[in-house]
């Protein structure tokens, strides 16, 4: 397991599942034993507004809140927030957004969120298997089937 501080941030508009998919990125670092810090915007969230969540993890994070530059993945869920948040993206950094999906794959648009965490997984350094079960963790049993499919078509996918 990588000592590096990790930085990723997850943005889209309300009702995505951009805080969820943060979340479960958190419970997978925490369940790992690595030290997490997590923050959020909510924006106007209940009006489709811009939402956004950083998380970060690995050794001697001190912040939650991931530095302007320095984000080594931007999770965009929303395409119309990809400019808003590029600033947050590192030169080096790996911008994953839904135009890597073909969502019509999906056997709902309310997985999208975990299947791009499916494509987040192929890049961390991060056991497959806690982040399933961080997802399982996260959701209610009757949608476990689903966004495992969801996860593992994003596992799939070369971004």
């Amino acid at each position: 397991m990588s000592k590096k501080v990790t930085n990723v941030v997850f943005a889209g508009i309300g009702g995505q599942g951009v805080l969820k998919a943060s979340d479960i990125l958190a419970d997978a670092a925490f369940a790992s034993g690595i030290e997490i810090k997590k923050a959020e915007v909510h924006g106007m969230s209940q009006r489709g507004g811009s939402v956004s969540s950083d998380v970060r993890f690995g050794e001697g994070v001190l912040s939650p809140m991931v530095p302007e530059g320095k984000a080594d993945y931007l999770v965009v869920l929303d395409e119309t927030q990809v400019e808003p948040n590029a600033g947050c993206l590192a030169e080096d950094g790996k911008l994953i957004t839904v135009n890597h999906l073909d969502v019509s794959k999906l056997q709902s648009p309310k997985c999208v969120n975990i299947a791009l965490l499916g494509v987040l997984s192929n890049f961390l350094d991060l056991d497959v298997e806690i982040l399933k079960n961080s997802v399982k963790a996260n959701l209610a049993e009757k949608l476990h089937e689903m966004n495992m499919a969801a996860f593992e078509y994003g596992q799939s996918i070369e971004a």
